[in-house]
C-alpha cells in the first residue's frame, strides 16, 4: 500500500515538474480574433499546463488551469462596433490601413496604463512561454523582453503584409496576393504591378504609422533601454497562422511558423430550440446571412436593405439573418433574423444550403469545413482575399457591395443553389481541409511545449530575419555584378578603341610610306 502511495506522489510530482506558465497577452479587443487565441490556451491549460490570458474576453465559466485577467473597461469593444460607411466594399487597402491604425495605436496607450498591465510590468513572476498576437501595433511585445521568455505570435488571418520580414519567409507578390486587395493567388500583369505597390506601401505605411508611434509609447512605460519593437519582434520563436493551404494561397513557409487553420472548430452543439424549429421545417433548405462580428447589418443603407429584404421574399429557401435591431422593416415569412446567432452550429445543420457573408476568415472555414457554398461580399480588411480565393477554388461567388441590387443578389444565390457543382467542389475542399497528420490543437500543443523545452528554439529560425532588405533581395550582390559587368565591358570598349586608333595609325603610316615611295620612284 506504501508502495503504491509513494508511485502515486512521485507521478503527481512529475507532472506538476512538466507543467509549464504560460503567459497570453492579447490587447486587441476583437471577438473573432480571440476566438482563435482562448482555443490555443484552452488547449494547453487541457494538457495541464497553467495559463494566464489578459484579454477583453474573460471565460463565462472558470476553466481548470486556465486563469482570466481582464481587460474589459479598457477600450472600447469592436464586437458590433465599427459603423458602416461609404469607404467600406472599395477595393481600396488604405481605407483598411488608415482603420487599423486608428484603432490599435492609440489604444497602446490606453491600454498599458490600465491597472492589470501597471500591475503586470511591476511583477516578478516567471513565465515557460509567452502569446502574443502581431496584428498593428506590437506594444505587447516589451513584456516578452522583461520577462526574457520565449515567444509565439497568433495571428487569426493569413499573414499581415509587415508579418513575413520577421520570420524571414519568402516573399513574391507575383502569386501571393495582398489580403486587403481583390485578388487571387492568380493575377494578371497590372494586378502583379498592384499587388506589388501595395505589398510595398503597406510595409511601410506599417513602420511609419503603427511601429513608430508605437515604440514611442511602449518607452514611456518600459524605459528608453528598451530595444526597438521591431528587434523583440525578430526574436519570435514561433508563428501560429489561422491558415491552411486547401483555402488560403500555399506559399513556402519556414519551419519557424505553423499553419492550424480551423483549431476553433468543435463539435456542433444543440440550436436553440426556435433556431432548431425554423431550420428543420424548411422544406427547400436554407440560408445563413451574416455581415460578421464587427460592422452592423443595421446600419445598411436603406436601398440595400430593401434590396435584400425584397430578394429573399421570392426565395423557396428560409434565410437566418444576423440583425442587430429589434426589427428588420419588411421582414419576410420565411426570414428569421436575431441578434447573436450560433453560427458554427447553424452551419453544421443538414438543412444548410448556402452561406452569405462578408468573407470573414472564420466564417469562411467554418462553411468549408461543413461543405457548404458560399457567396462573398467583401467589406474590409482580409474579407477580399479570402472571398476571391474562395471563387478561385469554385465554391463561391463573389458579390461587390455597391453592385447589391434585388435582382444581382437573386442572381447569384440562384446560380450557386442550382448548380450542383458548387456543392461538390465545396465537399471535395472539406474533406482535403480535414486531411492533416495531426489535428491543430495537437499541433499547438506540441509546438509549444517544443519551443518551451528547447528554450526558444533558435535552431528553427531562419538567418533571413537578420539581413537587410537590400542583402536579402540580393541587390547589393547585383550592383557588384553589375559594377563588374560594367567595368569589363569599358574595359573591352576601351581596350578596342584602342586596338582600332593604333590599327588606324599603322594604316595611316602605310598609306604614307606608300605615297612617299610612289614620289621617289
Amino acid at each position: 500500500m506504501q508502495y503504491i502511495f509513494l508511485v502515486i506522489i512521485v507521478a503527481v510530482l512529475h507532472g506538476e515538474s512538466n507543467a509549464a506558465r504560460i503567459l497570453g497577452l492579447f490587447n486587441y479587443p476583437g471577438k473573432s480574433h480571440f476566438i482563435m487565441f482562448e482555443e490555443v490556451m484552452k488547449a494547453l491549460a487541457a494538457k495541464g499546463h497553467e495559463v494566464f490570458v489578459y484579454s477583453h474576453f474573460p471565460q463565462a465559466k472558470p476553466v481548470p488551469n486556465y486563469t482570466d485577467i481582464s481587460l474589459v473597461g479598457s477600450l472600447p469593444s469592436v464586437v458590433n462596433g465599427i459603423p458602416m460607411d461609404d469607404t467600406f466594399g472599395r477595393d481600396d487597402p488604405l481605407v483598411t490601413l488608415k482603420l487599423l491604425a486608428s484603432l490599435t495605436v492609440h489604444a497602446c496607450d490606453t491600454l498599458l496604463q490600465f491597472p492589470p498591465m501597471q500591475q503586470l510590468m511591476k511583477s516578478n513572476e516567471k513565465y515557460d512561454l509567452i502569446f502574443t498576437e502581431p496584428f498593428t501595433t506590437d506594444c505587447m511585445l516589451p513584456f516578452v523582453y522583461k520577462f526574457q521568455t520565449p515567444n509565439i505570435g497568433l495571428i487569426s488571418s493569413v499573414f499581415m503584409p509587415w508579418n513575413p520580414d520577421r520570420f524571414g519567409l519568402p516573399e513574391n507578390p507575383s502569386y501571393l496576393p495582398h489580403m486587403f486587395l481583390l485578388l487571387s493567388d492568380h493575377m494578371s500583369f497590372f494586378e502583379r504591378l498592384r499587388n506589388a505597390w501595395y505589398v510595398t506601401y503597406s510595409k511601410l505605411f506599417f513602420y511609419e504609422y503603427m511601429d513608430k508611434p508605437a515604440n514611442k509609447i511602449v518607452r514611456k512605460y518600459f524605459g528608453d533601454s528598451l530595444p526597438p519593437l521591431q528587434e523583440i519582434a525578430k526574436s519570435t520563436s514561433m508563428l501560429f497562422v489561422n491558415s491552411h493551404p486547401s483555402l488560403n494561397p500555399p506559399r513556402p513557409i519556414v519551419p519557424a511558423v505553423v499553419e492550424v487553420g480551423g483549431i476553433h472548430i468543435k463539435h456542433a452543439q444543440e440550436l436553440p430550440k426556435d433556431v432548431q424549429e425554423f431550420m428543420n421545417g424548411a422544406e427547400h433548405g436554407v440560408i445563413l446571412f451574416t455581415l460578421g462580428s464587427t460592422i452592423l447589418a443595421k446600419d445598411l443603407p436603406v436601398e440595400k436593405r430593401k434590396a435584400i429584404v425584397e430578394a429573399f421574399a421570392e426565395l423557396p429557401q428560409r434565410v437566418v439573418w444576423k440583425w442587430e435591431d429589434d426589427e428588420l422593416p419588411g421582414k419576410p415569412p420565411n426570414v428569421m433574423v436575431r441578434k447573436w446567432l450560433p453560427q458554427y452550429d447553424i452551419l453544421s445543420h443538414p438543412k444548410m444550403r448556402l452561406y452569405i457573408s462578408h468573407g470573414g476568415l472564420m466564417g469562411t472555414i467554418e462553411a468549408i469545413y461543413n461543405g457548404l457554398p458560399m457567396i462573398g461580399i467583401p467589406l474590409w480588411g482580409d474579407q477580399p482575399s479570402n472571398v476571391m480565393m474562395c471563387v478561385r477554388r469554385g465554391v463561391g461567388r463573389l458579390l461587390r457591395f455597391h453592385e447589391i441590387s434585388k435582382q444581382s443578389l437573386l442572381q447569384n444565390i440562384r446560380e450557386v443553389i442550382n448548380d450542383p457543382r458548387y456543392k461538390q467542389r465545396a465537399v471535395e475542399l472539406s474533406e482535403v481541409y480535414k486531411d492533416r497528420p495531426m489535428s491543430p490543437r495537437e499541433a499547438v500543443v506540441y509546438w509549444s511545449e517544443y519551443v518551451i523545452r528547447h528554450k526558444g528554439a533558435r535552431h528553427l529560425r531562419t538567418a533571413a530575419v537578420d539581413l537587410q532588405w537590400y542583402q536579402l533581395l540580393l541587390l547589393d550582390v547585383l550592383a557588384v555584378v553589375f559594377v563588374g559587368l560594367t567595368a569589363v565591358v569599358g574595359v573591352g570598349v576601351g581596350l578596342l578603341r584602342l586596338v582600332l586608333r593604333i590599327s588606324g595609325f599603322l594604316r595611316r603610316a602605310s598609306s604614307e610610306d606608300t605615297l612617299l615611295q610612289k614620289k621617289q620612284q
